[in-house]
């Protein structure tokens, strides 16, 4: 995290929320005349400029994505999380969470868990989790830069160690861990489990190799490469790869979000300018109009679907 320019507290860090309007990390909007305030208290008062006016009311009220940088030095525990309704029902939540992965660094032999084995019931995997063998029951797979893993609400999954992705997913920070290695907190406490809500969400079809891509990016234009990398109800990711100018325009009707992930670029739109420094994500409200995005770069497009 500190050689992507993040300036880190005490301790382990494994998580940068870049762009958040959850009450657990809010963004602070950097730039332009609104620069200092919260992007909730940007919102309150702007909420179609910056949201659009084709978007789900609904957003209004909570903004409906997440974007993280996740750096895993070590195995991060292994997790589920709910959908829509149960996160409503249960945990008093607006959005359960599906989540994106675009893989930025991996070290030789790094692989997640996404899924389970076939043949994997609730029974067996209750089983496994008593025994203490729960790996015989996940599907682990190897990664490497520029993979890109969907992970649907209900998916059992988990990161290995020697990885840097960054991570698009709905607005929740609702997690129910199933196995975390046996670590202990500062105080000496193993951290806390959430089996008897995991079982109650978890997808116990066979993993889904539909959820695994790389992606090739095919040319658009000179200079100009792009491939839609995930498609889900909640939002669309795009892989945009560019070299030299890209105008494209934020006509009104939704926002869109870029996370910058290789080489470098500045965007130029009306009345100013921003330089972008790898791996920085910015939110283009949907009412700015046309913008030129220019340099050697690489990044992911969201918006929601």
């Amino acid at each position: 995290m500190e050689r992507l320019g993040r300036a880190l507290p005490p301790g382990i860090v494994a998580e940068s929320w870049e762009i958040s309007a959850h009450p657990d990390g809010v963004s602070v909007i950097c730039n332009g005349p609104l620069a200092g305030l919260t992007l909730p208290e940007v919102l309150e008062g702007n909420g179609e400029d910056v949201l659009g006016r084709d978007v789900d009311p609904v957003f209004r009220e909570k903004f409906p994505l997440l974007v993280k940088l996740i750096d895993a030095q070590q195995p991060l525990s292994v997790q589920v999380h709910p959908d829509d309704h149960f996160a409503r029902t249960y945990e008093g939540e607006t959005y359960g969470k599906t989540e994106m992965w675009y893989i930025m660094a991996a070290e030789p032999e790094a692989e997640i868990i996404c899924g389970l084995l076939p043949g994997v019931t609730a029974d067996r995997f209750a089983a496994a989790l008593a025994e203490g063998t729960l790996e015989t029951c996940l599907y682990f797979r190897k990664v490497s830069v520029g993979d890109v893993i969907l992970i649907p609400a209900g998916t059992v999954h988990g990161l290995g160690k020697g990885i840097v992705l960054a991570e698009i997913q709905q607005n929740s920070n609702v997690t129910y861990r199933v196995y975390d290695y046996r670590r202990k907190d500062g105080d000496g406490r193993e951290r806390l489990l959430h089996i008897d809500k995991a079982m109650r969400v978890i997808n116990f079809s066979p993993a889904d190799p539909a959820c695994f891509s790389h992606p090739e990016p095919e040319a658009t234009a000179p200079g100009q490469a792009k491939a839609v990398v995930a498609k889900t109800p909640y939002f669309t990711v795009e892989l945009m790869i560019g070299e030299g100018a890209w105008t494209e325009c934020a006509d009104g009707s939704r926002f869109i979000l870029y996370t910058f992930i290789a080489g470098t670029a500045n965007i130029d739109y009306d009345g100013g300018g921003l330089r972008v420094d790898i791996p920085e994500s910015l939110l283009i409200p949907a009412a700015l109009g046309e913008y030129t995005l220019k340099g050697s770069f690489k990044a992911l497009k969201t918006y929601v679907s």
